[in-house]
Protein backbone atom coordinates (compact mmCIF):
# COMPACT_ATOMS: atom_id res chain seq x y z
CA UNK A 1 0.00 0.00 0.00
CA UNK A 2 1.26 3.21 -0.89
CA UNK A 3 2.63 5.98 1.36
CA UNK A 4 0.55 8.93 1.77
CA UNK A 5 2.35 11.86 0.61
CA UNK A 6 1.53 13.66 4.00
CA UNK A 7 3.50 11.66 6.03
CA UNK A 8 6.62 12.39 6.56
CA UNK A 9 8.85 9.49 7.36
CA UNK A 10 11.88 10.08 10.08
CA UNK A 11 14.82 11.28 9.32
CA UNK A 12 17.37 8.19 8.30
CA UNK A 13 19.78 7.56 10.26
CA UNK A 14 23.29 8.79 8.83
CA UNK A 15 23.89 6.01 5.33
CA UNK A 16 26.81 4.33 4.14
CA UNK A 17 28.27 6.33 1.28
CA UNK A 18 27.87 5.40 -2.29
CA UNK A 19 29.93 2.99 -3.49
CA UNK A 20 32.10 3.42 -6.53
CA UNK A 21 29.72 0.85 -8.74
CA UNK A 22 26.83 3.22 -7.96
CA UNK A 23 28.48 6.43 -8.69
CA UNK A 24 29.00 5.45 -11.99
CA UNK A 25 25.62 4.14 -12.21
CA UNK A 26 24.51 7.87 -10.99
CA UNK A 27 27.26 9.06 -14.14
CA UNK A 28 25.89 7.11 -16.74
CA UNK A 29 22.47 7.85 -16.38
CA UNK A 30 23.02 11.59 -16.24
CA UNK A 31 25.17 11.28 -19.37
CA UNK A 32 22.55 9.19 -21.43
CA UNK A 33 20.41 12.32 -20.42
CA UNK A 34 22.46 15.25 -21.89
CA UNK A 35 22.65 13.36 -25.56
CA UNK A 36 18.68 12.90 -25.24
CA UNK A 37 18.28 16.55 -24.64
CA UNK A 38 21.37 17.61 -27.04
CA UNK A 39 18.87 15.41 -29.66
CA UNK A 40 15.45 17.61 -28.69
CA UNK A 41 17.73 20.74 -28.82
CA UNK A 42 18.84 20.79 -31.72
CA UNK A 43 15.46 21.62 -33.73
CA UNK A 44 14.70 24.38 -31.35
CA UNK A 45 17.87 26.18 -32.12
CA UNK A 46 17.62 25.68 -36.08
CA UNK A 47 13.91 26.08 -36.30
CA UNK A 48 14.60 28.92 -38.77
CA UNK A 49 16.77 26.77 -41.38
CA UNK A 50 15.06 23.95 -41.13
CA UNK A 51 12.05 26.04 -42.28
CA UNK A 52 13.57 27.05 -45.31
CA UNK A 53 14.39 23.16 -46.61
CA UNK A 54 11.57 21.79 -45.16
CA UNK A 55 8.92 24.05 -46.05
CA UNK A 56 10.04 26.02 -49.01
CA UNK A 57 7.26 25.66 -51.48
CA UNK A 58 4.80 27.69 -49.26
CA UNK A 59 4.93 31.94 -49.24
CA UNK A 60 6.70 33.09 -46.12
CA UNK A 61 4.31 33.19 -43.60
CA UNK A 62 2.78 29.85 -44.24
CA UNK A 63 6.44 28.43 -44.26
CA UNK A 64 6.77 30.06 -40.65
CA UNK A 65 3.01 28.44 -39.74
CA UNK A 66 4.55 24.96 -40.16
CA UNK A 67 7.77 25.77 -38.61
CA UNK A 68 6.23 26.95 -35.56
CA UNK A 69 3.86 24.12 -35.51
CA UNK A 70 6.55 21.53 -35.73
CA UNK A 71 8.35 23.18 -32.80
CA UNK A 72 4.73 23.30 -30.69
CA UNK A 73 4.54 19.99 -31.14
CA UNK A 74 7.24 18.54 -29.54
CA UNK A 75 6.09 20.14 -26.86
CA UNK A 76 2.29 19.86 -26.74
CA UNK A 77 2.99 15.66 -26.70
CA UNK A 78 5.02 15.72 -23.75
CA UNK A 79 2.53 15.10 -21.24
CA UNK A 80 0.81 12.57 -23.49
CA UNK A 81 4.46 10.45 -24.02
CA UNK A 82 4.69 10.91 -20.05
CA UNK A 83 1.62 8.51 -19.64
CA UNK A 84 2.54 6.03 -21.92
CA UNK A 85 6.21 5.43 -20.41
CA UNK A 86 4.97 6.86 -17.19
CA UNK A 87 2.79 3.42 -17.08
CA UNK A 88 5.80 1.52 -18.57
CA UNK A 89 7.87 2.32 -16.50
CA UNK A 90 5.98 1.52 -12.84
CA UNK A 91 5.24 -1.71 -14.65
CA UNK A 92 8.12 -3.07 -16.41
CA UNK A 93 10.93 -1.05 -14.85
CA UNK A 94 12.81 2.59 -15.04
CA UNK A 95 15.65 0.91 -17.05
CA UNK A 96 14.21 -0.88 -19.62
CA UNK A 97 12.28 2.05 -20.10
CA UNK A 98 14.01 5.16 -20.89
CA UNK A 99 16.17 2.69 -22.85
CA UNK A 100 13.39 2.59 -24.98
CA UNK A 101 13.25 6.81 -25.21
CA UNK A 102 16.65 7.20 -25.99
CA UNK A 103 16.15 4.80 -28.94
CA UNK A 104 12.91 6.52 -30.25
CA UNK A 105 14.90 10.38 -30.00
CA UNK A 106 18.05 8.89 -30.91
CA UNK A 107 17.01 7.34 -34.15
CA UNK A 108 13.69 10.58 -34.77
CA UNK A 109 17.11 12.69 -34.63
CA UNK A 110 19.36 11.01 -37.06
CA UNK A 111 16.34 10.78 -39.45
CA UNK A 112 15.98 14.75 -39.42
CA UNK A 113 19.47 14.72 -41.05
CA UNK A 114 18.74 12.63 -43.76
CA UNK A 115 14.82 13.18 -44.65
CA UNK A 116 15.09 15.12 -48.64
CA UNK A 117 13.42 18.64 -48.63
CA UNK A 118 10.50 19.93 -49.61
CA UNK A 119 12.37 20.56 -53.40
CA UNK A 120 12.66 16.67 -53.52
CA UNK A 121 9.52 15.44 -52.19
CA UNK A 122 7.75 18.45 -51.57
CA UNK A 123 4.76 18.01 -48.83
CA UNK A 124 5.51 14.74 -47.81
CA UNK A 125 8.78 16.33 -45.97
CA UNK A 126 6.68 18.64 -43.85
CA UNK A 127 4.67 15.76 -42.78
CA UNK A 128 7.81 13.95 -42.24
CA UNK A 129 9.21 16.19 -40.10
CA UNK A 130 6.06 16.90 -38.01
CA UNK A 131 5.60 13.23 -37.17
CA UNK A 132 9.47 13.00 -36.27
CA UNK A 133 9.09 15.89 -33.63
CA UNK A 134 6.10 14.02 -31.95
CA UNK A 135 8.03 10.62 -31.69
CA UNK A 136 11.11 13.17 -30.65
CA UNK A 137 8.33 15.15 -27.89
CA UNK A 138 6.93 11.74 -26.75
CA UNK A 139 10.32 10.17 -26.09
CA UNK A 140 11.25 13.30 -24.11
CA UNK A 141 8.20 12.75 -22.02
CA UNK A 142 9.19 9.65 -21.10
CA UNK A 143 12.91 10.40 -20.14
CA UNK A 144 12.96 12.37 -17.28
CA UNK A 145 10.51 10.82 -14.95
CA UNK A 146 12.17 7.61 -15.68
CA UNK A 147 15.76 9.60 -15.21
CA UNK A 148 14.73 11.59 -11.92
CA UNK A 149 13.03 8.12 -10.39
CA UNK A 150 15.90 5.91 -11.14
CA UNK A 151 18.69 8.08 -10.22
CA UNK A 152 16.60 9.21 -6.69
CA UNK A 153 16.14 5.06 -6.17
CA UNK A 154 19.87 4.51 -5.94
CA UNK A 155 21.03 7.73 -4.07
CA UNK A 156 21.53 7.15 0.03
CA UNK A 157 19.36 8.48 2.10
CA UNK A 158 20.23 11.96 3.15
CA UNK A 159 21.65 12.47 -0.61
CA UNK A 160 18.79 12.61 -2.90
CA UNK A 161 19.22 16.12 -3.70
CA UNK A 162 22.61 15.91 -4.42
CA UNK A 163 22.48 12.62 -6.88
CA UNK A 164 19.40 13.80 -8.98
CA UNK A 165 20.86 17.74 -9.32
CA UNK A 166 23.21 15.28 -11.93
CA UNK A 167 19.97 14.30 -13.60
CA UNK A 168 19.25 18.66 -13.36
CA UNK A 169 22.01 19.69 -15.06
CA UNK A 170 21.60 17.18 -18.05
CA UNK A 171 19.08 19.56 -19.87
CA UNK A 172 21.10 22.96 -19.59
CA UNK A 173 24.54 20.78 -20.95
CA UNK A 174 22.43 19.01 -23.73
CA UNK A 175 21.29 22.45 -24.95
CA UNK A 176 24.61 23.60 -24.24
CA UNK A 177 26.22 21.18 -25.99
CA UNK A 178 23.55 21.81 -29.25
CA UNK A 179 24.63 25.50 -29.29
CA UNK A 180 28.44 24.07 -29.02
CA UNK A 181 28.39 22.17 -31.85
CA UNK A 182 25.90 23.92 -34.11
CA UNK A 183 28.32 26.91 -33.84
CA UNK A 184 31.29 24.62 -34.62
CA UNK A 185 29.85 23.20 -37.65
CA UNK A 186 29.28 27.12 -38.89
CA UNK A 187 32.36 28.55 -38.06
CA UNK A 188 33.63 26.06 -40.74
CA UNK A 189 31.21 27.05 -43.69
CA UNK A 190 29.33 29.59 -44.87
CA UNK A 191 26.38 30.72 -44.05
CA UNK A 192 24.79 29.74 -47.62
CA UNK A 193 26.36 25.98 -47.37
CA UNK A 194 25.06 26.15 -43.94
CA UNK A 195 21.53 26.91 -44.92
CA UNK A 196 22.23 24.47 -47.89
CA UNK A 197 23.28 21.21 -46.12
CA UNK A 198 25.55 22.20 -43.23
CA UNK A 199 22.63 22.36 -40.78
CA UNK A 200 22.21 18.41 -41.27
CA UNK A 201 25.77 18.12 -39.80
CA UNK A 202 24.41 18.27 -35.74
CA UNK A 203 22.07 16.19 -36.46
CA UNK A 204 23.83 13.45 -38.36
CA UNK A 205 26.45 13.61 -35.23
CA UNK A 206 23.76 12.15 -33.05
CA UNK A 207 23.88 9.03 -34.69
CA UNK A 208 27.22 8.57 -33.03
CA UNK A 209 26.20 9.82 -29.47
CA UNK A 210 23.11 7.20 -29.74
CA UNK A 211 25.33 4.18 -29.53
CA UNK A 212 27.24 5.63 -26.94
CA UNK A 213 24.18 6.63 -24.72
CA UNK A 214 22.26 2.72 -25.43
CA UNK A 215 25.75 1.29 -24.26
CA UNK A 216 25.57 3.20 -20.96
CA UNK A 217 22.01 1.94 -20.47
CA UNK A 218 22.33 -1.13 -21.12
CA UNK A 219 25.44 -1.14 -18.44
CA UNK A 220 22.75 -0.14 -15.90
CA UNK A 221 21.38 -2.66 -12.96
CA UNK A 222 17.78 -1.76 -12.32
CA UNK A 223 16.46 0.21 -9.48
CA UNK A 224 16.73 -1.65 -6.44
CA UNK A 225 12.88 -0.08 -5.21
CA UNK A 226 11.79 -1.55 -8.62
CA UNK A 227 13.44 -4.47 -8.16
CA UNK A 228 11.86 -5.12 -4.31
CA UNK A 229 8.31 -4.46 -5.54
CA UNK A 230 8.46 -7.19 -8.36
CA UNK A 231 9.50 -9.99 -5.47
CA UNK A 232 7.38 -9.00 -2.89
CA UNK A 233 4.44 -8.67 -5.87
CA UNK A 234 3.46 -5.18 -4.70
CA UNK A 235 3.60 -3.19 -8.67
CA UNK A 236 0.82 -1.24 -9.31
CA UNK A 237 -2.10 -3.14 -11.61
CA UNK A 238 -3.46 0.36 -13.54
CA UNK A 239 -0.68 3.09 -12.71
CA UNK A 240 -2.61 5.62 -14.35
CA UNK A 241 -5.82 5.13 -12.48
CA UNK A 242 -4.12 4.60 -9.10
CA UNK A 243 -2.14 8.05 -9.67
CA UNK A 244 -4.96 10.47 -10.87
CA UNK A 245 -8.22 8.60 -10.27
CA UNK A 246 -7.81 8.33 -6.48
CA UNK A 247 -7.81 11.16 -4.52
CA UNK A 248 -5.45 10.63 -2.24
CA UNK A 249 -2.61 10.46 -4.69
CA UNK A 250 -4.22 12.93 -7.42
CA UNK A 251 -4.30 15.68 -5.11
CA UNK A 252 -0.51 15.51 -4.48
CA UNK A 253 0.07 15.68 -8.58
CA UNK A 254 -1.94 19.01 -8.35
CA UNK A 255 0.02 20.49 -5.66
CA UNK A 256 3.39 19.09 -7.69
CA UNK A 257 2.04 21.32 -10.52
CA UNK A 258 0.95 24.24 -8.94
CA UNK A 259 3.10 24.22 -6.30
CA UNK A 260 5.89 23.31 -7.41
CA UNK A 261 6.27 22.49 -11.59
CA UNK A 262 4.79 25.81 -13.12
CA UNK A 263 6.57 28.06 -11.29
CA UNK A 264 10.07 26.08 -12.04
CA UNK A 265 9.02 25.77 -15.45
CA UNK A 266 8.77 29.59 -16.38
CA UNK A 267 12.20 30.17 -14.28
CA UNK A 268 13.73 27.56 -16.52
CA UNK A 269 12.15 28.72 -19.95
CA UNK A 270 12.95 32.50 -19.31
CA UNK A 271 16.32 31.85 -18.36
CA UNK A 272 17.42 29.68 -20.81
CA UNK A 273 14.91 30.00 -24.34
CA UNK A 274 13.43 33.16 -23.97
CA UNK A 275 16.69 34.86 -22.81
CA UNK A 276 17.66 33.48 -26.18
CA UNK A 277 14.78 35.13 -28.01
CA UNK A 278 14.64 38.79 -26.17
CA UNK A 279 18.56 38.96 -27.30
CA UNK A 280 17.67 37.85 -30.71
CA UNK A 281 14.38 38.93 -31.77
CA UNK A 282 13.33 41.97 -29.77
CA UNK A 283 17.40 43.28 -29.18
CA UNK A 284 18.04 42.69 -32.44
CA UNK A 285 21.29 40.86 -31.65
CA UNK A 286 22.58 38.63 -34.22
CA UNK A 287 22.34 34.71 -33.93
CA UNK A 288 25.80 34.07 -33.53
CA UNK A 289 26.23 36.64 -30.83
CA UNK A 290 23.14 35.73 -29.06
CA UNK A 291 23.93 31.85 -29.40
CA UNK A 292 27.77 32.64 -28.37
CA UNK A 293 26.17 34.63 -25.03
CA UNK A 294 24.23 32.52 -23.92
CA UNK A 295 26.64 29.61 -24.27
CA UNK A 296 28.41 31.76 -21.67
CA UNK A 297 26.11 32.35 -19.44
CA UNK A 298 25.05 28.69 -19.44
CA UNK A 299 28.90 28.08 -18.52
CA UNK A 300 28.81 30.76 -15.57
CA UNK A 301 25.75 29.38 -14.50
CA UNK A 302 25.50 25.50 -14.53
CA UNK A 303 27.27 24.75 -11.49
CA UNK A 304 24.22 25.91 -9.16
CA UNK A 305 22.31 22.79 -10.30
CA UNK A 306 24.80 20.60 -8.02
CA UNK A 307 24.76 23.46 -5.52
CA UNK A 308 21.14 23.76 -5.03
CA UNK A 309 20.76 19.83 -5.33
CA UNK A 310 23.44 19.88 -1.90
CA UNK A 311 21.84 22.66 0.02
CA UNK A 312 18.27 20.85 -0.49
CA UNK A 313 19.80 18.28 1.33
CA UNK A 314 20.65 20.80 4.00
CA UNK A 315 17.84 23.12 4.25
CA UNK A 316 14.98 21.44 2.76
CA UNK A 317 13.62 21.82 -0.95
CA UNK A 318 10.34 24.28 0.00
CA UNK A 319 12.82 27.27 0.73
CA UNK A 320 15.28 26.35 -2.61
CA UNK A 321 13.30 25.73 -4.91
CA UNK A 322 10.30 28.42 -3.84
CA UNK A 323 13.44 31.07 -3.11
CA UNK A 324 14.36 30.77 -6.65
CA UNK A 325 10.92 31.67 -7.94
CA UNK A 326 10.56 34.57 -5.60
CA UNK A 327 13.79 35.52 -6.51
CA UNK A 328 12.61 35.78 -10.81
CA UNK A 329 9.11 37.19 -9.81
CA UNK A 330 11.40 40.13 -8.23
CA UNK A 331 13.97 40.26 -10.11
CA UNK A 332 12.59 39.70 -13.82
CA UNK A 333 11.31 43.18 -15.29
CA UNK A 334 14.71 45.26 -13.77
CA UNK A 335 16.91 42.42 -14.85
CA UNK A 336 15.66 42.01 -18.35
CA UNK A 337 15.57 45.88 -18.83
CA UNK A 338 19.07 46.21 -17.91
CA UNK A 339 19.83 43.62 -20.79
CA UNK A 340 18.27 45.75 -22.84
CA UNK A 341 19.84 49.05 -21.80
CA UNK A 342 23.16 46.99 -22.26
CA UNK A 343 22.77 45.17 -25.66
CA UNK A 344 21.37 47.72 -27.63
CA UNK A 345 21.32 50.89 -26.29
CA UNK A 346 20.65 53.18 -29.32
CA UNK A 347 16.87 51.01 -29.18
CA UNK A 348 16.13 51.42 -25.60
CA UNK A 349 16.89 55.30 -26.39
CA UNK A 350 14.44 55.28 -29.05
CA UNK A 351 11.68 53.60 -27.28
CA UNK A 352 12.08 56.03 -24.79
CA UNK A 353 12.69 58.86 -26.48
CA UNK A 354 9.82 58.74 -29.24
CA UNK A 355 6.08 58.43 -29.06
CA UNK A 356 4.14 56.02 -31.36
CA UNK A 357 0.93 55.92 -31.55
CA UNK A 358 -2.10 52.73 -32.75
CA UNK A 359 -5.09 54.49 -33.38
CA UNK A 360 -7.58 51.53 -33.83
CA UNK A 361 -11.28 50.38 -33.17
CA UNK A 362 -10.91 48.62 -29.65
CA UNK A 363 -12.78 45.42 -31.77
CA UNK A 364 -10.91 45.13 -34.78
CA UNK A 365 -7.68 44.35 -32.14
CA UNK A 366 -7.16 40.33 -30.98
CA UNK A 367 -5.14 39.23 -28.80
CA UNK A 368 -2.44 37.31 -30.77
CA UNK A 369 -1.70 34.13 -28.92
CA UNK A 370 -0.96 31.59 -31.19
CA UNK A 371 1.62 29.04 -29.91
CA UNK A 372 1.25 26.84 -33.22
CA UNK A 373 1.32 29.44 -35.61
CA UNK A 374 -1.84 28.42 -37.42
CA UNK A 375 -3.97 31.87 -36.32
CA UNK A 376 -3.86 34.16 -39.21
CA UNK A 377 -4.76 38.19 -37.78
CA UNK A 378 -5.76 39.69 -40.91
CA UNK A 379 -7.56 42.91 -38.89
CA UNK A 380 -5.83 46.19 -39.81
CA UNK A 381 -4.95 46.46 -35.97
CA UNK A 382 -3.20 43.37 -35.51
CA UNK A 383 -1.39 44.42 -38.39
CA UNK A 384 -0.53 47.23 -37.20
CA UNK A 385 0.53 45.77 -33.90
CA UNK A 386 2.04 42.71 -34.81
CA UNK A 387 4.60 45.21 -37.25
CA UNK A 388 5.69 47.15 -34.54
CA UNK A 389 6.03 44.45 -31.81
CA UNK A 390 8.44 41.96 -34.35
CA UNK A 391 10.35 45.65 -34.50
CA UNK A 392 10.32 46.19 -31.26
CA UNK A 393 8.49 49.06 -31.26
CA UNK A 394 6.98 50.66 -27.28
CA UNK A 395 3.53 52.12 -28.74
CA UNK A 396 0.34 53.46 -27.08
CA UNK A 397 -3.36 52.69 -28.36
CA UNK A 398 -5.57 55.16 -29.16
CA UNK A 399 -9.25 54.39 -29.23
CA UNK A 400 -10.84 55.33 -32.62
CA UNK A 401 -14.91 54.85 -33.74
CA UNK A 402 -15.96 51.86 -34.22
CA UNK A 403 -15.35 50.74 -37.61
CA UNK A 404 -12.63 52.97 -38.74
CA UNK A 405 -9.37 51.10 -40.26
CA UNK A 406 -6.43 51.24 -37.92
CA UNK A 407 -3.49 53.32 -38.35
CA UNK A 408 0.17 54.55 -36.89
CA UNK A 409 0.95 57.45 -35.91
CA UNK A 410 4.82 58.18 -35.99
CA UNK A 411 5.88 61.52 -35.18
CA UNK A 412 3.82 63.87 -38.41
CA UNK A 413 3.55 60.77 -40.27
CA UNK A 414 0.61 58.27 -40.08
CA UNK A 415 0.78 55.05 -41.54
CA UNK A 416 -1.88 52.80 -43.14
CA UNK A 417 -1.21 48.78 -42.18
CA UNK A 418 -3.16 47.51 -45.21
CA UNK A 419 -1.25 50.15 -47.61
CA UNK A 420 0.70 48.86 -50.44
CA UNK A 421 4.65 49.14 -49.51
CA UNK A 422 4.21 49.28 -45.37
CA UNK A 423 6.63 47.99 -44.77
CA UNK A 424 8.80 49.45 -46.01
CA UNK A 425 6.91 53.15 -45.19
CA UNK A 426 6.86 51.93 -41.51
CA UNK A 427 11.10 50.92 -41.16
CA UNK A 428 11.58 54.15 -43.26
CA UNK A 429 9.72 56.33 -40.37
CA UNK A 430 10.96 54.74 -37.28
CA UNK A 431 14.64 55.04 -38.76
CA UNK A 432 13.66 59.16 -39.46
CA UNK A 433 12.49 59.78 -35.72
CA UNK A 434 15.92 57.70 -34.27
CA UNK A 435 14.93 54.30 -34.42
CA UNK A 436 18.37 52.51 -35.07
CA UNK A 437 18.82 50.21 -38.10
CA UNK A 438 19.49 46.56 -37.51
CA UNK A 439 22.84 46.98 -38.34
CA UNK A 440 23.50 49.66 -35.50
CA UNK A 441 26.74 50.06 -34.11
CA UNK A 442 25.83 50.70 -30.61
CA UNK A 443 24.14 46.68 -30.59
CA UNK A 444 26.72 43.74 -29.29
CA UNK A 445 28.27 41.67 -31.80
CA UNK A 446 30.55 38.82 -31.13
CA UNK A 447 32.76 37.29 -34.03
CA UNK A 448 34.62 35.11 -31.94
CA UNK A 449 34.10 33.37 -28.22
CA UNK A 450 37.12 35.67 -26.63
CA UNK A 451 35.43 38.87 -27.87
CA UNK A 452 33.01 38.27 -24.45
CA UNK A 453 36.00 39.99 -22.33
CA UNK A 454 35.17 43.36 -23.91
CA UNK A 455 32.77 45.39 -21.53
CA UNK A 456 29.43 45.13 -23.07
CA UNK A 457 29.48 41.43 -23.82
CA UNK A 458 31.31 40.22 -20.38
CA UNK A 459 28.14 42.31 -18.83
CA UNK A 460 25.72 40.72 -20.87
CA UNK A 461 27.35 37.66 -19.74
CA UNK A 462 26.97 38.37 -15.76
CA UNK A 463 22.94 39.28 -16.67
CA UNK A 464 22.56 35.82 -18.13
CA UNK A 465 24.50 33.80 -15.87
CA UNK A 466 22.27 35.23 -13.08
CA UNK A 467 19.34 34.10 -14.78
CA UNK A 468 20.84 30.73 -15.46
CA UNK A 469 21.53 30.96 -11.37
CA UNK A 470 17.44 31.23 -10.78
CA UNK A 471 16.87 28.24 -13.39
CA UNK A 472 19.28 25.47 -11.02
CA UNK A 473 17.52 27.19 -8.04
CA UNK A 474 14.22 26.16 -8.75
CA UNK A 475 15.64 23.02 -11.11
CA UNK A 476 18.24 21.56 -9.19
CA UNK A 477 15.93 20.18 -6.18
CA UNK A 478 12.95 19.28 -8.28
CA UNK A 479 13.42 15.68 -9.15
CA UNK A 480 14.00 15.12 -5.02
CA UNK A 481 11.19 16.75 -4.57
CA UNK A 482 8.85 14.91 -7.43
CA UNK A 483 10.17 11.43 -6.14
CA UNK A 484 9.78 12.55 -2.36
CA UNK A 485 6.04 13.41 -2.85
CA UNK A 486 5.18 9.92 -4.10
CA UNK A 487 4.96 6.17 -3.42
CA UNK A 488 7.31 3.49 -5.71
CA UNK A 489 4.45 1.43 -7.13
CA UNK A 490 3.02 4.51 -9.03
CA UNK A 491 6.21 6.99 -8.87
CA UNK A 492 7.51 7.07 -12.52
CA UNK A 493 3.77 7.93 -13.57
CA UNK A 494 2.78 10.36 -11.01
CA UNK A 495 6.07 12.74 -11.06
CA UNK A 496 5.95 12.27 -15.19
CA UNK A 497 2.72 13.98 -16.33
CA UNK A 498 2.48 17.14 -13.63
CA UNK A 499 6.49 17.63 -14.65
CA UNK A 500 5.85 17.41 -18.75
CA UNK A 501 1.97 19.43 -17.81
CA UNK A 502 4.21 22.24 -16.30
CA UNK A 503 7.75 22.25 -18.89
CA UNK A 504 5.43 21.34 -22.12
CA UNK A 505 2.77 23.45 -21.35
CA UNK A 506 3.23 26.12 -18.96
CA UNK A 507 7.44 26.28 -19.67
CA UNK A 508 6.80 25.21 -23.26
CA UNK A 509 4.19 28.35 -24.56
CA UNK A 510 6.09 30.72 -22.53
CA UNK A 511 7.35 32.63 -25.85
CA UNK A 512 3.75 32.87 -27.69
CA UNK A 513 2.33 34.01 -24.18
CA UNK A 514 4.85 36.96 -24.18
CA UNK A 515 5.20 37.93 -27.61
CA UNK A 516 0.80 38.21 -27.51
CA UNK A 517 0.89 40.08 -24.29
CA UNK A 518 3.70 42.57 -25.42
CA UNK A 519 1.62 43.14 -28.89
CA UNK A 520 -1.71 43.72 -26.86
CA UNK A 521 0.18 46.22 -24.52
CA UNK A 522 2.66 47.83 -26.58
CA UNK A 523 5.85 47.34 -24.33
CA UNK A 524 8.57 44.71 -24.86
CA UNK A 525 8.98 44.11 -21.25
CA UNK A 526 4.75 43.62 -20.29
CA UNK A 527 4.99 39.70 -21.13
CA UNK A 528 7.25 39.43 -18.10
CA UNK A 529 3.88 39.19 -16.19
CA UNK A 530 3.39 35.68 -16.97
CA UNK A 531 6.73 34.10 -15.60
CA UNK A 532 6.22 36.40 -12.85
CA UNK A 533 2.37 35.88 -11.83
CA UNK A 534 3.41 31.98 -12.49
CA UNK A 535 6.39 32.32 -9.91
CA UNK A 536 5.18 33.87 -7.27
CA UNK A 537 1.51 32.26 -7.68
CA UNK A 538 3.67 29.02 -7.44
CA UNK A 539 5.47 29.92 -4.48
CA UNK A 540 2.33 30.95 -2.55
CA UNK A 541 0.28 27.49 -3.18
CA UNK A 542 3.97 26.03 -2.41
CA UNK A 543 4.50 27.53 1.07
CA UNK A 544 1.06 26.86 2.13
CA UNK A 545 -0.13 23.82 0.70
CA UNK A 546 2.99 21.51 0.11
CA UNK A 547 4.76 19.27 2.81
CA UNK A 548 8.92 19.37 2.95
CA UNK A 549 9.98 16.06 1.78
CA UNK A 550 13.67 16.23 2.42
CA UNK A 551 14.25 13.52 5.53
CA UNK A 552 11.38 11.37 3.88
CA UNK A 553 12.01 7.49 3.17
CA UNK A 554 10.58 7.26 0.19
CA UNK A 555 10.19 3.45 0.68
CA UNK A 556 8.48 3.04 4.35
CA UNK A 557 4.85 2.15 4.10
CA UNK A 558 5.08 0.46 0.71
CA UNK A 559 8.22 -1.36 0.42
CA UNK A 560 10.01 -2.77 4.17
CA UNK A 561 13.42 -2.42 2.98
CA UNK A 562 16.45 -0.69 1.88
CA UNK A 563 18.80 -0.24 -0.68
CA UNK A 564 21.16 -2.61 -0.63
CA UNK A 565 19.32 -4.70 1.29
CA UNK A 566 18.07 -6.70 -2.12
CA UNK A 567 18.46 -10.46 -1.20
CA UNK A 568 22.04 -12.24 -3.76
CA UNK A 569 20.25 -14.78 -4.93
CA UNK A 570 16.78 -12.64 -6.09
CA UNK A 571 16.51 -12.87 -9.84
CA UNK A 572 15.46 -10.01 -12.41
CA UNK A 573 14.88 -12.40 -14.92
CA UNK A 574 12.78 -14.49 -13.58
CA UNK A 575 9.44 -15.55 -15.19
CA UNK A 576 6.99 -13.09 -12.90
CA UNK A 577 8.94 -10.51 -13.76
Amino acid sequence: MGVSATQAGPATPSAAPMTADEKKIILASSLGTVFEWYDFYLYGSLAVVIAGNFFGQFDETTRNIFALLAFAAGFLVRPFGAVVFGQMGDRVGRKYTFLITILLMGSATFLVGIVPTSDTIGFSAAVILIILRIVQGLAIGGEYGGAATYVAEHAPPGRRGFYTSWIQTTATLGLFLSLLVILTTQSFMSAADFRAWGWRVPFLISIILLPISVWIRLRLSESPAFLRMVAENARSRSPLHEAFFQWAHAKWAILALFGLVAGQAVVWYCGQFYALFFLTSVLKVDSFTGNLLVAWGLALGTGGFILFGWLSDKIGRKPVILGGCMLAALTYFPVFQYMADTANPALAAAQQAVKVVVVADPADCSFQFNPTGLTRFGRSCDAAKGALSRASVLYAQEDAPPGTPASIRIGDKTLDPAASGFARDLTAALTAVGYPEAANASVVKLAHPWDIFRPQPLTLVVILGYLVLLVTMVYGPIAAALVELFPTRIRYTSMSLPYHIGNGWFGGLLPATVFAMNAQSGSIYFGLWYPVAVAAGTAIVGLLFLPETRDRDIFEGDLAYRPGDIPLDFDPNAADY
